[in-house]
């Protein structure tokens, strides 16, 4: 376990870099380069210690040693000089091995100001190596602030996903494990871990089913303890040797690269084996397979799509099709994969992806894994499933398991708080059931599976498949049509049929962004709407286009469309958020916006309703969002995803009444929204009440807390802003359980009946009421805490007081003041409030929670009937979602 005191060092470091290296990944990569510089360091001094000689700092680089840097006579220039110097040539020490040489690579010091230098070095010299584990847990700890790389796709796949395809694998000492896109090596760490506990002592596999002992138990249930440190102490040296060379990782950046190969190396790899490899677009490792293969590879394509060698099987352009054919092509003849795949493998009717389906549904597809569409949240909502890869099984097996996660284990929401009911123990018994009694019972002929699957207890399959969480499909039904589709609700009995309605893609029914050469009959001086982004509302489908320009000013630089046309933003976030509705009222009929609208015209099959519909499904987005190109923030949806997405296309009059049918439901949807977007709590004002300061009112901030003081070696519990729900003031939990010492700042003491009044933007209107609080509960200087004083005000008066309109706006008049979008403590006790008496307080504020219980109630009702629009156009699609 990761120890508090090295978790400290790792935040305060990054503490001390966050003002000079904004940016996660360039902390990371400082201080993994500044700790292997430490550790070589140490290494020299045990060897001296040991009766050897220094290898690394020696000779000219023994100007360089770790020594001279902490010397409190060095200047911070002569320090600066002396560290960026020694990083930046270390790659010439003839003195390292070259392990050390890749890890210095392009190395170099990204500030220049001696001060900052010195508290990060002085920090980096409270650890030491000692080969011991802790080393290993605070590089993963480090790791874990890692997020998004969004230029190349890539997203940090969560722990409990790991650890749940190593479980499903099962990797042997004895076999070749590859993670073909191994980001900083969780994977490999993983099995490794894995195989270390299945060789140990005191490792007891448990034996969940009666036949576990004479199958061998593959599989492990998951465990949401915390798991034993596993020695491997049944591993002989030889075997340590051959388990280190049989694990090895590929990655195409550089700095992914450094990172792998110091996290193996402090887990105890001294020799790691992380390639920098293209895999895609280069052959050098074309002819190395393995027997166990894990992959989440980045599934971001550039524009024009990948241009592999001429290898691959599958002849695509797409990296999630090249990925998938890569993995299954290197995989032994016994060998097995878990890879994560964004949903447009499971589906798209393109002719590669259904080239790779059937390749692999005919080869090696044992088991398709659904996991809910918020498991890469906050860096990404894209919905995944896991493909589980078994050569030898699936030549046993006529079917395709399938698997159907709702719940993780986390909330799905940006913050990924940990949540009761999880699935992934129960899936994995599911999967377990059906590896062994399922697919080795294929293996005795003549005999009827249900005969000698174990009779002593209820199987866990069958639970799952009587719950509607996992299913069995023959590959005779899945290759019925020739789409090989892999969602398994399509296949379940009693569901709605397949595709009820031919599929078309939306290029052959629409005509995408229309020619403006239509309008060359058309006066220049001829009014036209313009609709700005900003215009499109977030999922309605009306807007209204209250600008007019003349057609000369805009007709050459902007995206032209008519009434009737379905507007749909291509860019994120816009396309996420849901910016999307039909053109209609448009000034004569014509209308110009922004260049990040794609435009969708009926050909006259569809109704721009059912367009619209279409896409804003999930299918839709959830897909679309995986095959976003660019970078940073200008990522955008390719036109050739939209084009080639197939929609059902029912007759008209079915489109209209089923159109009909969503459009009542969204009135009422409508309807809600606007008293969720108008309510404001209202209090009377009445002139014979005082206006009185907050500070007359309210104890303003009455408690500062050190938390590694006030609560030292325990764990305190902590909200900041985005604990509160801006606008609604809803509380939504503790963000994180944090050791105590790990905040170096003082924060603000709360209690039950505190008013919590955010004071920075943009979250000004995330206030609340903490009616209970737990132990040893802090929360960000981001809030002013206003504690009501006992028999003069009540404290859900002082909160609907401060979210009144006028008080918010004095508010934003006095972020304008300063530099900074925040307020300060002087500013918000100096607010006046009207404030009648005690008696009259508590009337008002049951008449306030009466009418927000009937909010709370339109809340809900907008989730009731989004999902019945849903499930509307489900009947169309045939899938539950």
């Amino acid at each position: 376990m990761l120890d508090t005191l090295t978790k400290r060092r790792i935040d305060t470091a990054r503490d001390i870099l966050v003002g000079k290296v904004p940016d996660p990944k360039s902390q990371v990569e400082q201080i993994t380069i500044a700790l292997i510089y430490k550790f070589m360091d140490d290494m020299d001094a045990e060897a001296e210690e040991l009766g050897g000689k220094r290898k690394f700092f020696t000779g000219g680089f023994a100007r360089y040693g770790w020594a001279k840097l902490m010397s409190a006579g060095i200047g911070g220039h002569e320090l600066i000089g002396l560290y960026g110097e020694g990083i930046a040539t270390m790659p010439q020490n003839p003195g390292i091995p070259p392990l050390f040489r890749d890890i210095f690579k392009n190395a170099y010091l990204p500030y220049r100001d001696p001060e900052t230098l010195k508290s990060f070095l002085k920090i980096i010299d409270e650890f030491s190596y000692d080969h011991s584990e802790r080393l290993g847990d605070a590089y993963e700890y480090l790791l874990s602030v890692l997020g998004s790389q969004g230029d190349a796709g890539q997203f940090r796949t969560p722990r409990h996903i790991i650890d749940f395809m190593v479980e499903i694998m099962n990797p042997k000492k004895q076999e070749t494990i590859i993670d073909t896109s191994c980001g900083t090596a969780g994977f490999l760490i993983s099995a490794y871990k894995h195989i270390l506990k299945h060789n140990s002592k005191d490792y007891q596999p448990k034996q969940d089913h009666p036949a576990d002992a004479e199958k061998g138990a593959p599989l492990e249930l998951l465990t949401l303890e915390s798991p034993m440190r596993y020695k491997g102490d049944l591993l002989t040296p030889e075997e340590r040797k051959r388990l280190a060379g049989n694990i090895k990782g590929y990655d195409i950046s550089p700095d992914m690269v450094r990172m792998s190969l110091v996290n193996l190396y402090l887990h105890g790899f001294n020799d790691p084996h992380i390639f920098e490899y293209d895999t895609l677009t280069s052959e050098e490792r074309w002819d190395e397979y393995a027997d166990v293969i894990f992959a989440n590879p980045p599934f971001m394509s550039p524009k024009g799509g990948i241009k592999p060698h001429k290898r691959f099987s599958i002849q695509a352009k797409r990296s999630e099709v090249l990925f998938v054919d890569y993995i299954a092509e290197h995989l032994t003849p016994a060998g097995r994969a878990a890879i994560i795949v964004p949903e447009g493998i499971i589906f798209q009717s393109q002719t590669a992806y259904k080239a790779l389906r059937k390749m692999l549904v005919d080869n090696s597809l044992v088991a398709v894994i659904s996991l809910p569409a918020g498991v890469f949240q906050p860096y990404s909502g894209v919905k995944t499933s896991i493909l589980i890869l078994d050569k030898a099984l699936a030549k046993q097996s006529g079917g395709i398991a399938f698997f159907k996660i709702e719940n993780d284990g986390f909330g799905l929401g940006a913050q990924r708080r940990a949540i009761a009911g999880e699935q992934l123990t129960s899936a994995l018994a599911g999967i377990k059931e059906y590896f062994i009694d399922y697919l080795n019972m294929d293996r005795q002929d003549g005999q009827d599976k249900k005969q000698t699957s174990c009779k002593s207890c209820a199987s866990m399959l069958e639970a799952l498949v009587s719950q509607g969480t996992a299913l069995v499909v023959t590959k005779e039904k899945i290759a019925a049509n020739g789409d090989y589709n892999l969602s398994g609700e399509r296949y379940r009995e009693g569901a709605a049929k397949n595709y009820i309605f031919p599929l078309l893609r939306i290029g052959d029914v629409c005509t995408i962004n229309p020619r403006k050469s239509q309008l060359a009959n058309l006066k220049a001086d001829m009014r036209v709407s313009f609709v700005p982004m900003a215009a499109i509302n977030e999922h309605r489908i009306a807007f209204h286009p209250s600008e007019k320009k003349l057609l000369s000013e805009v007709s050459t630089s902007y995206t032209y469309f008519e009434d009737n046309d379905v507007l749909l933003a291509k860019v994120t976030p816009c396309f996420e958020n849901g910016k999307a509705g039909i053109a209609r009222g448009l000034v004569n009929g014509v209308g110009f916006g922004s260049s990040e609208f794609y435009v969708l015209r009926s050909k006259g099959q569809v109704l721009p309703e059912w367009i619209y519909f279409c896409v804003m499904h999930p299918f839709f987005r959830d897909t679309a969002v995986a095959q976003m190109t660019g970078t940073g923030g200008l990522q955008r949806v390719p036109r050739d995803y939209v084009e080639n997405f197939p929609i059902p296309l029912p007759p008209l009059e079915v489109q209209t009444e089923i159109v009909a049918e969503i459009e009542g439901y969204q009135k009422v949807i409508n309807g809600a929204r606007a008293v969720l977007d108008n309510y404001r709590p209202h209090i009377p004002i009445h002139p014979d009440w005082p206006m009185m300061e907050l500070r007359e009112v309210c104890e303003i901030n009455p408690e500062t807390i050190n938390p590694a003081i006030a609560y030292p070696n325990q764990m305190v519990f902590y909200i900041d802003i985005s604990s509160v729900e801006n606008e609604t003031g809803r509380f939504l939990g503790y963000n994180e359980v944090i050791s105590s010492d790990a905040p170096s700042r003082a924060r603000r003491g709360i209690c039950g009946g505190d008013v919590l009044v955010s004071t920075v933007r943009p979250n000004l209107k995330a206030f609340t009421l903490l009616k209970e609080v737990k132990d040893r509960a802090i929360a960000s200087t981001g809030f002013a805490v206003l504690r009501a004083r006992n028999g003069i005000a009540e404290p859900a008066f002082v909160l609907a007081a401060v979210c009144s309109d006028h008080i918010v706006n004095q508010m934003v008049n006095m972020m304008e003041k300063g530099a900074y979008p925040s307020i300060n403590q002087s500013d918000i006790a100096a607010i006046k409030i009207s404030l009648p008496p005690l008696a009259t307080q508590q009337i008002i504020v049951a008449e306030i929670e009466a009418e927000q219980a009937l909010v709370a109630a339109n809340r809900e009702l907008i989730t009731r009937f989004e999902k019945k629009i849903q499930a509307a156009l489900a009947r169309v699609w045939g899938e539950e979602f």
